[in-house]
């Protein structure tokens, strides 16, 4: 089943967990979209800087500690994902409750794993 995914803190850097992300969700047949901190392109996937009103987002995916995600809170909302997935790292109890007062699911994980464990 294709999951159209939101990167949320995708970066450039090929070490980044974020950017081994994109480049696994492409190779996984999955549809990505990213927003981070510098424009640009991860395996034909664009690196938008703001909060781009993306349609159809299945899940939103997270490389953003707990402060960051701050200014975050209702544009996730806004997009209504299925599921938001918390990387080690971007765990936050204040987003947990939001999500879950609106019936958004959400796990502590890694989306690495998950694509290779076919988990996903």
């Amino acid at each position: 089943m294709k999951k159209k995914t939101l990167v949320l803190g995708a970066s450039l850097k090929p070490n980044r967990y974020s950017n081994l992300a994109i480049n696994r969700l492409v190779r996984h047949g999955q549809p990505a979209v990213a927003i981070g901190l510098r424009k640009g392109e991860v395996e034909g996937v664009e690196i938008y800087t703001e909060k781009f009103p993306f349609e159809d987002i299945h899940t939103i995916t997270l490389y953003l500690n707990a402060k960051r995600q701050e200014e975050y809170y209702d544009y996730i909302l806004s997009l209504n994902p299925n599921r938001v997935i918390f990387n080690p790292g971007s765990e936050n109890p204040e987003l947990y409750r939001l999500l879950k007062e609106n019936g958004i699911r959400f796990e502590n994980a890694c989306t690495l794993v998950m694509l290779s464990s076919n988990q996903y």
